[in-house]
């Protein structure tokens, strides 16, 4: 069965078919490191490191690139464009790159805690704020953005106007109408400069206060949140590359602002196959700060956090977490919590039994032709889920399913003489 895709930009699955077959470029948006990352950043985080692993287990050669913002972050959506990091650092007392290196070894603690593999690369913003500034300049030469009192600006308009006639307009991925957008867009800081309300922010002047400033040649500022990704993506992955990750939460303004930016700059859709995890929630609610219902990593280990009944180790909540299916929205709670914990020592013990069996030598075999069936089905069924949209809570049944066979060869219930070697073989190997 080949591994089909789930693919935001189609809204269907499609058979992953590599660009340049078994080299695959893989591209998640990482964490802005202006504070700890919560439970709910830890998701799509996870989830494509299974999605690392699988393609690698497939044989495919990974390009694994996953970012650190640290520089200059802002909101477009806020009443302000906010310098988080600057923000943050004032408040800490510390320079701003002293915060940022805080909080990505933090980050990079709780990535190991995960048990997540290392990207290959994972660059920052700050180190390729040279390749921003020529992606916007190539932009401004095409018409597709402008200077503005030394900021420079998007021009939605006029990129839809090119690209709605190939069927490619501004709104693509996330299926949001321009002139909805241009309805319910907010009164935001230095509207006046932009030339519509949709237009957003490629670079920033900064505010004599701003304390992260690069010189450009449009004056001193800072780069805007999607053109960091979109010049990092295209460093290291090429123009076009085959996954780009993310939070449901970053496909709109932020992918949606990544595909414009390299069409406009390269002519071209940059990603062919989109992904994005869906949200956690925390008893029925959306996982927040303001709610007071967000869970640090270090809160999980040590339970320490009034919504906690206990500790739990982080490779529970992995194990949680890989339960639902990435798309699904996935409800946090101690109940689920508590159920994942009994659910991992089962499976874990399980794999500690398989490896110290051996199939006994000189037995006389009387295979059970059923018995065989249900392993191998289980098998089959552990790569099918895997190769649906990675889904991972059909892979995990299926797992049980062969516990199940592992725990009554260790109890005698089934003998190894009802199975064959290569039966028994494929047990211990793919469990």
């Amino acid at each position: 069965m080949a591994l089909k895709i789930y693919n935001s930009l189609t809204r269907q699955k499609e058979v992953f078919e590599p660009i340049n077959a078994p080299y695959v470029g893989m591209y998640v948006c990482g964490p802005t490191v202006s504070g700890e990352s919560h439970l709910g950043h830890a998701r799509p985080f996870i989830t494509f490191d299974v999605v690392f692993r699988y393609l690698l287990h497939k044989g495919y050669k990974v390009r694994y690139v996953r970012n650190i913002t640290d520089a200059g972050h802002f909101e477009e959506e806020g009443k302000q464009a906010e310098d988080k990091i600057t923000s943050k650092a004032i408040l800490e007392k510390l320079e701003p790159m002293e915060l940022v290196q805080k909080y990505t070894h933090l980050y990079h603690w709780a990535m190991e805690q995960f048990n997540n593999l290392p990207p290959s690369i994972e660059p920052t913003a700050t180190g390729h704020i040279v390749e921003q500034i020529e992606m916007i300049k190539t932009i401004i030469k095409d018409g597709y953005a402008y200077e503005s009192n030394g900021s420079v600006y998007f021009d939605v308009i006029k990129y839809n106007e090119d690209y709605s006639k190939k069927n490619q307009p501004y709104g693509i991925l996330s299926g949001r109408n321009l002139e909805e957008q241009l309805e319910t867009t907010r009164e935001l800081e230095n509207q006046e400069e932009k030339r519509n309300k949709v237009d957003f922010a490629l670079w920033k002047k900064a505010p004599i206060e701003h304390i992260m400033r690069w010189q450009s040649p449009w004056g001193e500022g800072f780069p805007g949140w999607h053109i960091e990704c979109s010049a990092m993506a295209t460093k290291y992955l090429g123009k076009r590359f085959d996954i780009h990750g993310g939070g449901m939460d970053l496909q709109f303004p932020h992918h949606e602002c990544e595909i414009a930016q390299a069409k406009a700059a390269y002519g071209e859709v940059p990603v062919r196959y989109w992904m994005h995890t869906n949200m956690l929630t925390v008893n029925g609610q959306k996982m927040s700060k303001s709610l007071g219902n967000s869970f640090l990593p270090k809160e999980l280990i040590n339970g320490n956090h009034p919504l906690l009944e206990q500790a739990y180790s982080p490779m529970t909540v992995r194990f949680f977490m890989l339960q639902s299916q990435y798309r699904s929205t996935l409800d946090f709670s101690n109940e689920a919590l508590k159920a994942s914990q009994k659910g991992y020592k089962r499976i874990a013990n399980g794999l500690r039994i398989i490896k110290k069996m051996e199939y006994p030598r000189g037995i006389s075999m009387q295979v059970d032709s059923d018995q065989e069936a249900d392993i191998l089905s289980s098998i089959q069924g552990c790569y099918d889920g895997m190769n649906d949209d990675l889904n991972t809570a059909v892979t995990i049944a299926h797992l049980f399913n062969l516990l199940k066979k592992i725990n009554q060869l260790h109890t005698g219930t089934l003998t190894f003489e009802s199975i064959s070697p290569s039966t028994f073989e494929a047990l211990k190997t793919n469990y």
